[in-house]
């Protein structure tokens, strides 16, 4: 049976979004195995999965030392189980892994797959930044059997990669979601309700505006509170993450009066009810993949305000959402006093919202990864065929047997 081995940077995105793939693919009898920064201490990982390699790596690909450590690392897992698939998921380790097995990639004795959750260069990246990773990106894609993008931007992107075939780029949408556990029929919220009174938040007099991200600056948590502080005191803002810049959210929170009525929930493993029992989930990022916390609000029914960028653009088209330029406070705050002053308008786009998460199913994106996997195993078969038929002798038999 086929070895797949998948990796990520932190096996948080190994536990946000990959978890189902394990345990899929070792039901039909593959072995699968992950490996991340430190993946061994984390228990989803060791459940889901066959074994679990740790390996230290930095985000910064520029980081010499470090490359040159998960390179020998890399190279020593794959050559300690051979496997027929490597599929990685995060930009640096994604580079690093395909320059790690590039010969063994180029020989056909194992094929690598790469997921972009939203490539480093973007419409909003400096120039020299851009440079530099489109730039890597190219000079990886000589090593790379499909590239799976997941928005139209990155797709466009990717096509413009001198070192890409056309077809091995495939855009999927996204990773997959379990609709079955973001059903707001089978979401208890009691718990975060009678937090919610705890913290003075009335959900029946007040408009309680979510944001999901972690506190780093991409994600521009400043422009929320900001445009925030423009509202009626009536309303409460949460915020579910950690990160390094929550104590200056806090400070800005105490700097512009609105301290009482934004609430620092921290890392939550209870979003969906969380969700449920907002009025509206608020992404004011610069750089996004595309964004799980507006599928997540979709499959709730909860109206989203978020950016106009690269994959929030995608989700929210069409009229699915509200879409406001980044860094435009004022935009911001009028989206949000929107979802209190326009309640048809909201239901009929809450509504093509829950239709259009249909198609990012988990089951779908299982059955779409597994025809991927497929392709590659058969093509990579047929090599393997084609070079062993090739080393005959140029015979009148031997030519009969390739016949």
């Amino acid at each position: 049976m086929p070895k797949l081995l998948v990796i990520a940077t932190v096996p948080a995105m190994l536990e946000a979004f990959l978890l189902p793939y394990g345990r899929h693919f070792r039901v039909q009898g593959w072995t699968v195995d992950c490996a991340a920064l430190k993946a061994s201490a984390s228990p989803e990982c060791r459940a889901a999965f066959d074994h679990v390699w740790d390996v230290e790596w930095s985000r910064n690909p520029f980081d010499l030392a470090s490359v040159f450590r998960s390179i020998r690392t890399v190279r020593k897992i794959w050559q300690n189980r051979q496997y027929d698939l490597v599929h990685v998921h995060s930009p640096v380790a994604a580079f690093i892994t395909r320059l790690a097995l590039r010969k063994e990639q180029r020989e056909g004795r194992t094929r690598i797959v790469y997921t972009a959750h939203g490539f480093h260069f973007h419409e909003r990246g400096g120039w020299l930044r851009n440079q530099a990773f489109r730039s890597l990106e190219n000079l990886a894609g000589r090593w790379t059997d499909r590239l799976i993008v997941m928005n139209r931007e990155d797709e466009l992107a990717a096509h413009q990669l001198r070192s890409l075939r056309p077809n091995a780029i495939r855009y999927m949408p996204g990773i997959g979601i379990d609709l079955n556990r973001f059903d707001a029929c089978r979401i208890d919220v009691s718990a975060v309700l009678r937090e919610w009174r705890e913290r003075g938040i009335s959900p029946e007099q007040s408009n309680v505006f979510l944001v999901i991200a972690e506190f780093i600056p991409r994600k521009r948590h400043a422009d929320v509170l900001k445009a925030f502080a423009k509202l009626p005191p009536k309303n409460h803002l949460v915020l579910a993450g950690s990160g390094t810049l929550v104590p200056a959210m806090e400070n800005l929170a105490t700097e512009l009066r609105i301290h009482d009525r934004v609430h620092f929930l921290g890392q939550r493993t209870d979003i969906a009810a969380i969700i449920c029992v907002s009025d509206a989930v608020v992404l004011a990022s610069q750089q996004e993949g595309l964004p799980r916390s507006i599928m997540e609000a979709f499959a709730l029914e909860t109206p989203i305000i978020a950016s106009d960028i690269r994959g929030s653009r995608d989700l929210l088209r069409d009229g699915r959402g509200l879409l406001v330029p980044v860094g435009d406070v004022d935009r911001i705050a009028e989206a949000m006093r929107c979802v209190a002053r326009q309640p048809k308008e909201i239901e009929a786009m809450v509504r093509r919202g829950k239709k259009y998460i249909e198609q990012f199913r988990i089951e779908r994106l299982l059955a779409m990864h597994g025809e991927l996997y497929a392709q590659l195993l058969s093509e990579s078969y047929s090599a393997i065929e084609l070079e062993h038929m090739q080393s005959f002798p140029a015979t009148a038999e031997a030519n009969e047997i390739c016949r």
